[in-house]
């Protein structure tokens, strides 16, 4: 439990360093004030938790004929495609609380898969580094 919680928070402060750092991608809290904000977050890194602990496996295992054909490059496609299906979900609970821009309820559009890839490599270069932080810190 502690390493979900932990994972959570992490991912949370992930999500608002991508935000901060790509125009593309936006954030609208459950409230105003600071404790929404925080709480927003921490529910898209819980989300965006329990979509790479349970949708990534399988889509990877899926995925392996293409991670040998493309010499793992596929995974870049992999995370921004999953860090969409975040963003589908977390607009789910609430209308625009995790977005990303040319993503809508029409659909997805080229761009909007090319900033989720970047973004995704931001967030997971972000992760790795506070991850290891984590474990050095024990």
């Amino acid at each position: 439990m502690i390493r979900f919680l932990t994972g959570t928070a992490i991912n949370a402060f992930g999500l608002w360093l991508l935000t901060m750092i790509i125009p593309a991608f936006s954030m609208k809290p459950l409230g105003v004030g600071f404790w929404p904000t925080v709480g927003s977050f921490l529910l898209v890194g819980a989300i965006f938790g329990l979509v790479q602990a349970i949708v990534a496996p399988v889509i990877k295992v899926l995925a392996f004929p293409l991670y040998l054909l493309t010499f793992g490059l596929i995974s870049f496609v992999i995370n921004g495609a999953l860090l969409v299906l975040v963003a589908w979900l977390s607009g789910v609970i609430s209308n625009r609380l995790f977005a990303i821009d040319g993503f809508t309820s029409e659909g997805l559009t080229t761009p909007a898969l090319g900033w989720a890839v970047l973004g995704a490599l931001v967030l997971s270069i972000v992760t790795t580094l506070l991850r290891g932080i984590f474990r050095f810190a024990r």
